[in-house]
């Protein structure tokens, strides 16, 4: 439990990077390299994130948190994986950029308050 507590945060905390980053990126118009910047915390991100899917994945089958289910975990996982691509190119969707954003955010802040419950 302890693990998936930190791997959480620790996601939550990569989303308000990935926010910060791409604010900052439609602000000054400038793309990410693809080698140096994308990919290295692309790469970062998906090791996080694989960890996060597979605990969380076990721990909505045992514990049947009551706002939380699978179809959720699956979906925030593929949101985290885009958003992690996509916070370093401007020309990005804004709209669902922050759309995307919104629903990790909503997730991983309600599976933490719902992990820190019990």
């Amino acid at each position: 439990m302890d693990k998936l507590i930190g791997v959480t945060d620790s996601l939550l905390t990569e989303a308000g990077f990935m926010i910060e980053e791409y604010k900052r990126r439609r602000e000054s118009g400038e793309k990410g390299d693809f080698y140096q910047d994308v990919k290295p915390y692309a790469d970062k991100v998906k090791s996080l994130n694989d960890q996060w899917r597979s605990l969380s994945e076990e721990w909505v089958a045992t514990s049947r948190p009551k706002h939380l289910h699978l179809p959720q975990i699956s979906n925030t996982y593929d949101n985290i994986e885009m958003l992690s691509v996509h916070c370093f190119f401007p020309e990005s969707s804004f709209n669902r950029f922050i759309s995307h954003y919104q629903s990790v955010s909503y997730v991983l802040g309600t599976q933490l308050h719902e992990l820190r419950k019990d």
